[in-house]
């Protein structure tokens, strides 16, 4: 490993969020660091929508176009397909140890913003990766324009997926929601939903069926096969901050971390922005947004100065 090298800011995550404060610190004239696994929780998607200006671009695209940007910048380094493996406090500052699978370089920072972003898992379904992205996704305010009054099914294990079909019933009039055998839905819930239009299927799902990643039907393990046009499914998402060494910032009852209302940590100098923060997954643009937000936190925090409203 080299010398420690000395920045102002540390970003840890290269998505949108990261992407986005990295810029504003560039052009606060900070020196920045953007570390980027480049393993996008998106990286299934093909395309991304709700972006003002950059609707239906593909992700990939997007982050493209903000790396061509910040090289205008040279205040701003970004290291691709390295992780931080450690994270330490080093007095008032932090001290990263920087690699693939082993440390390979040593840097410090000031301040740093954790914009890792989440690890998703999907439901245990036969085949379900080879729709996800292409006719199943799992964001609607993302996706569900584009499956307008079709045949639609909503596919989950978690507690929560009675509210989801609920909003999911804004697109449709024919949407099935298969639980997979768990007990995602109460009894109460089915009943609501009924009223609603909206049938619940409680078998297991023995596989999906259709062509090159654009589902036909869900075959359920009593033989049965919904027909469904596209759909959407409800992950569970896991935050890993495993790298952190020596503190602990705190996370939520679902493991996102607790920021004040500018990205602020209960670690001084430590900052959040994007998915990885409460309330946990976000469109892309809302995360752009909450890593400018941030990074404007951190240079007032840097400059010791603070304004009210």
């Amino acid at each position: 490993m080299t010398d420690t090298t000395p920045y102002d800011a540390l970003i840890v995550g290269g998505g949108p969020a990261g992407l986005s404060a990295a810029l504003n610190l560039g052009r606060s004239l900070l020196r920045v660091l953007v570390i980027d696994a480049d393993r996008p929780r998106n990286a299934a998607t093909l395309t991304s929508h709700g972006f003002l200006t950059r609707d239906g671009v593909p992700p990939h695209e997007l982050r493209r176009l903000a790396r061509a940007e910040l090289a205008a910048y040279p205040g701003v380094e970004i290291r691709s397909r390295v992780r931080v493996l450690e994270l330490s406090r080093d007095g008032d500052g932090f001290t990263a140890a920087i690699g693939r699978t082993a440390p390979t370089e040593v840097a410090s920072a000031a301040s740093v913003l954790l914009a890792t972003g989440l690890r998703e898992t999907l439901p245990d379904v036969p085949n379900l990766r080879g729709y996800y992205g292409m006719s199943l996704f799992s964001c609607a305010a993302c996706d569900a324009w584009e499956l307008r009054g079709r045949r639609l099914a909503l596919i989950g294990e978690t507690r929560d997926l009675a509210d989801r079909a609920r909003l999911i019933a804004r697109w449709t009039d024919s949407l099935t929601v298969f639980t997979n055998g768990s007990e995602a839905v109460t009894a109460v819930q089915e009943a609501e939903l009924a009223a609603a239009g909206v049938d619940v299927r409680r078998a297991r799902i023995a596989e999906l069926l259709g062509d090159r990643g654009r589902i036909e039907a869900v075959r359920l393990d009593d033989g049965s096969a919904v027909p469904v046009d596209g759909g959407f499914v409800r992950p569970e998402w896991h935050n890993d901050l495993s790298f952190l060494q020596g503190f602990a910032p705190t996370v939520d009852a679902a493991g996102h971390l607790v920021v004040d209302g500018e990205g602020r940590t209960d670690v001084a100098g430590l900052y959040a922005a994007g998915d990885t923060a409460v309330p946990g997954p976000q469109q892309l643009i809302v995360a752009a947004g909450a890593g400018a937000r941030v990074a404007g936190a951190m240079v007032r925090d840097a400059a010791g100065v603070s304004f009210t409203h």
